[in-house]
């Protein structure tokens, strides 16, 4: 278990010297989410993060992406077990896909686990995780690696930075981190820590890039809760929704303080939600009195003006609570002028369609609606650049790598800490999959290991470039058109040639064309039973060609054709 005090590790076995320190990102470089990075030095390999990313427009009907972790896979004999820096998506979600198949201790905080065993009780009911919880301070040997955990402010509580001490010297990983004087929960980013680390030598230092691009410091949550505060008092006569991340407890937390000065009700909708604030409140996270939560049922008896609404869907999720309320779908709330629909959050990249068309259904519901970002109801949970930059002076690295962003950000990071003095030889703009190899001598880019995405659609995980995945793309561009062929034992027509189309031409439309297409393929089944041809395979693939030419010729359109070739018995 944890001990108090941190200590360097003796030098591992003799055979890690020949290949050094490595580092290995599976994924979260390049890209929001899916964050995971492998550390390796001789025969001990440990995981830091397993998250998920949301779909990108063309993964259709794909709930979510996951990293490939084939190469730990094949090598989990060695995984000494795996450490979580906060309780985010992108770093814990897909450990319920994942963990199972490695079976490794996971060390994380009290609320971190909590959120990992929600996950598991859902996925994996039946799997008994090891869980090992620690707390800022303390320190975990994982064979040559040693974990010390340092506290970070982030919109999650208990965020956690890393120190991991190797037989080459120390690593210092950022995690999700800001430097927010006046947290909501007290808990500042351990500056002390972080300034002894640099003073004593920093080998390598991985740094959060997510807001490189904006300038000066990120405000504090405390901000919000003056904005919510205005929000309350210009608005009295309004119920009030309010949507943020279901993960964002301390934006929660100043949700329930508000309303209960205001004299109002709070209900929550969403079931992320729901389980989130019901979590952090077992574990001690929120403090809320019961009384001043209702459920759904109640919501009806309360007047408009007595109640605020906190639901999932900042996002614009098709399901969540918002999105269903936007749209007249949901079965407790119906929003009206008598509503002030607040968004407290900033689109993830990729989600800014989404987004909008909520907003848009939200106008035309007669809501007034606060979402601009000047409005200050949203700050973010990530350092911006002078906060980047007075963490780099306190540690002093001897390389840098940047994580956790697009590809743009990164290479903004790495431009900063050149400004910061680094020289530019020390500083490595990796992709997922790169190879990082540090010896005593130096640090090189060495190669690289195969990587991937996984994508996960309920419960089913399929590589990226699929043919499912495939098939979806074709029928959104093309749509689809099925034939239907049923053969006497003799090879003969045994009744009509059926054809049905979906996002094609639809027989209503073009009878004449579906007409053409039966005919053709009755001449071509009448030729096969001349010639005695009764292979159903090779014919349903001479159905494909004889009508892919007819589309070309009449459409010059290219459906997903699907002959059905059945025989019937005597």
């Amino acid at each position: 278990m944890a001990k108090s005090k941190p200590r360097r590790r003796r030098s591992g076995k003799s055979s890690a010297g020949a290949d050094g320190l490595r580092v290995i990102p599976l994924g979260g470089l390049g890209q929001i989410g899916k964050n995971c990075t492998l550390f390796e030095y001789g025969e001990d390999l440990v995981m830091v993060d397993c998250g998920l990313m949301f779909p990108e427009e063309d993964m259709l009907g794909i709930d979510f992406v996951i990293p490939d972790v084939s190469y730990v896979e094949e090598r989990k004999d060695r995984l000494r077990g795996i450490v979580v820096t906060h309780g985010h998506e992108d770093h814990i979600g897909a450990l319920s896909f994942v963990l199972p198949r490695l079976d490794v201790p996971v060390y994380a905080t009290k609320l971190t686990l909590g959120l990992i065993r929600n996950k598991l009780k859902e996925a994996a009911p039946t799997y008994e995780p090891r869980f090992h919880e620690i707390r800022a301070g303390d320190v975990v040997e994982l064979g040559a690696f040693s974990f010390e955990f340092i506290a970070v402010c982030h919109s999650i509580p208990d965020g956690v930075g890393l120190a991991i001490h190797t037989p080459l010297g120390t690593i210092v990983h950022t995690g999700d981190f800001k430097l927010d004087p006046t947290p909501i929960d007290g808990r500042i980013t351990d500056y002390s820590t972080f300034a002894e680390l640099g003073r004593r030598g920093v080998l390598l230092m991985m740094s959060d890039s997510t807001n490189v691009e904006r300038s000066g410091f990120t405000h504090s949550e405390r901000l919000v809760g003056r904005t919510l505060e205005e929000i309350f008092r210009l608005h009295r006569n309004k119920r009030i929704v309010l949507a943020t991340f279901a993960s964002n407890l301390h934006r929660a937390q100043q949700v329930f303080d508000t309303a209960s000065r205001f004299n109002r009700k709070v209900v929550l909708m969403g079931r992320s939600m729901v389980n989130n604030v019901e979590l952090a409140r077992e574990l001690g996270y929120l403090d809320v009195e019961d009384s001043l939560i209702v459920t759904p049922q109640e919501v009806d008896r309360i007047p408009h003006n007595r109640l605020v609404v906190l639901t999932t869907g900042s996002q614009g999720e098709p399901f969540s609570g918002l999105v269903l309320m936007s749209k007249g779908e949901h079965h407790h709330i119906k929003l009206s002028e008598k509503d002030l629909v607040v968004v407290s959050a900033t689109p993830i990249p990729g989600n800014e369609k989404l987004v909008s068309r909520t907003v848009n259904r939200l106008f035309a519901c007669g809501c007034d609606v606060v979402y601009e970002r000047e409005k200050e109801i949203h700050v973010s949970g990530h350092a911006a650049q002078e906060e980047l930059k007075m963490l780099l002076a306190i540690v002093r690295p001897r390389y840098f790598v940047p994580v956790h962003g697009e590809y743009r950000h990164l290479v903004r990071h790495s431009q900063l800490a050149q400004d910061m003095g680094l020289p530019a030889k020390n500083v490595f703009l990796l992709q997922n999959g790169d190879v990082l190899q540090i010896s005593k001598e130096k640090a090189q880019i060495k190669g690289n290991v195969s990587v991937g995405s996984i994508l996960v659609d309920g419960r089913v995980l399929g590589e990226l470039e699929g043919s499912v995945m495939q098939e979806r793309r074709d029928l959104s561009e093309e749509g689809l058109l099925a034939i239907s062929v049923v053969l006497s034992p003799q090879g003969a027509l045994a009744g009509p040639v059926g054809t049905e189309s979906r996002g094609f031409l639809h027989a209503d439309m073009a009878e004449d064309l579906h007409r053409q297409v039966r005919d053709a393929v009755a001449k071509l089944v009448e030729t096969s039973a001349r010639k005695g041809d009764l292979d159903t395979e090779a014919l349903t693939q001479r159905i494909k060609g004889r009508v892919r030419d007819l589309l070309r010729r009449q459409t010059r359109s290219y459906p997903l054709i699907m002959p059905m070739v059945s025989v019937v018995k005597e």
